[in-house]
């Protein structure tokens, strides 16, 4: 009997054992091992999130640098068809100067010729009267006339 007795004493402190055991040192330390294992998903779960924040953040990114190429394109060319014009404006603006310089000068030529012409009349007249005026105060001989031609000829 005693070993039956020491067998069953044993067998309660063992079970004494256990439920001590289970209630402070397993209990607490599952407890533990499941805020753990909790905080452990959830930092997990958040870089998860953080990584698709990240990929989100990314994709937005590249869509707005596309816009703003895309922007950015437009604006070239808005500056240089604005460029364009200006320049066509510019030589339009001097092919009507040019036009007006051109038909300013044209009638001061005209002009010009036009107070030549009357000058050369003008001297011209002069010339016959001083070659009349010589034919005159001489005797007329023929080749005193001819040679008064000649002279009248050559100086116009």
């Amino acid at each position: 009997m005693a070993i039956s007795l020491t067998l069953f004493v044993q067998m309660v402190t063992f079970a004494v054992l256990i439920v001590l055991v289970n209630r402070y040192l397993w209990g607490p330390l599952t407890d533990v091992m499941a805020r753990r294992r909790k905080r452990i998903a959830d930092g997990l779960a958040a870089a998860e999130e953080g990584r698709k924040a990240l990929d989100q953040a990314r994709e937005r990114e590249e869509e707005i640098l596309a816009l703003a190429r895309e922007r950015a394109a437009e604006l070239l060319d808005q500056a240089e068809r604005r460029a364009r014009e200006i320049i066509e404006e510019a030589r339009e603006r001097a092919a009507e100067e040019g036009a007006q310089i051109s038909a300013r000068l044209k009638a001061e030529a005209d002009s010009e010729i036009t107070r030549l012409r009357e000058a050369l009349r003008a001297d011209v007249a002069r010339l016959a009267l001083l070659g009349a005026e010589r034919v005159v105060e001489r005797e007329i001989d023929a080749r005193l006339h001819e040679r008064l031609l000649q002279d009248v000829a050559g100086r116009l």
